[in-house]
């Protein structure tokens, strides 16, 4: 199995930022300038770049389309991008701006039915996020929490026969902390569908330990952009 190292690139008010996790009170901006941090990875030798719309998450609907839009612009790689996809027009405009993959999160607890139509419409075009905290699975920007634990969802994916799933967890999102390996490993174990990994990535050796749980990829972002893990020598782990 191909494993990938995806660069992340959040995007608040058409600026490139991270948040600890996701709490939008707790950000830190690192570029108002999307397409060039996007360039960089490429030329670092990124081949997907996973893009999030934080004020399209927060909305309900995609915002900051003119920033996907310049990063499509200066880059050829794949472009994964999710933030508050919850309608058939907002994943219309999310491809239409460039995206290669469109990424879904709430609307798997709340229009199960709706993910499954865009799981047959889009084939491998679909990643669903499943974004977990303290093993309960969140929603709405990852501002509300629901009922329904990770194990469940997880299952839910299967069932509606989707190709990719977005495993992150919260606690460790944007904290350097180093991935929650066990959690990790237990929504491996039940998906059928290919899981990438995201949260908390600080160190080379935390992407090996990512690849070991039989994950497909994994997400760095606030690791990249300060320094703590060097670009080429991450995204060098994708072809090995």
């Amino acid at each position: 199995m191909i494993f990938e190292v995806i660069p992340a690139i959040d995007l608040r008010e058409g600026q490139v930022v991270r948040l600890t996790q996701g709490d939008f009170d707790r950000q830190t901006v690192f570029s108002d300038n999307p397409a060039a941090v996007a360039a960089a990875w490429e030329a670092a030798g990124a081949a997907t770049i996973h893009v999030v719309d934080l004020d399209g998450a927060a909305a309900g609907h995609p915002i900051n389309l003119d920033a996907i839009r310049s990063i499509r612009q200066a880059v050829r790689c794949n472009l994964q991008v999710g933030g508050g996809l919850r309608t058939d027009e907002s994943v219309r405009q999310i491809l239409e701006s460039g995206a290669d993959r469109v990424v879904i999160g709430t609307a798997l607890v709340s229009q199960p039915e709706w993910v499954g139509r865009l799981a047959r419409e889009l084939g491998d075009r679909l990643v669903v996020g499943i974004d977990a905290r303290g093993g309960q699975v969140a929603t709405a920007g990852w501002l509300d929490t629901s009922s329904y634990t990770t194990e469940a969802i997880v299952r839910r994916a299967n069932d509606l026969g989707v190709p990719r799933g977005l495993f992150t967890d919260i606690a460790r999102d944007g904290t350097l902390e180093g991935p929650n390996v066990d959690a990790l490993l237990a929504a491996v174990a039940v998906a059928t569908f290919d899981v990438i990994a995201s949260g908390g990535i600080a160190r080379i050796e935390d992407i090996d330990r990512v690849r070991e749980t039989g994950a497909a990829a994994v997400i760095v972002g606030r690791a990249l952009y300060s320094g703590a893990i060097d670009p080429k020598d991450a995204l060098a782990r994708s072809r090995r």
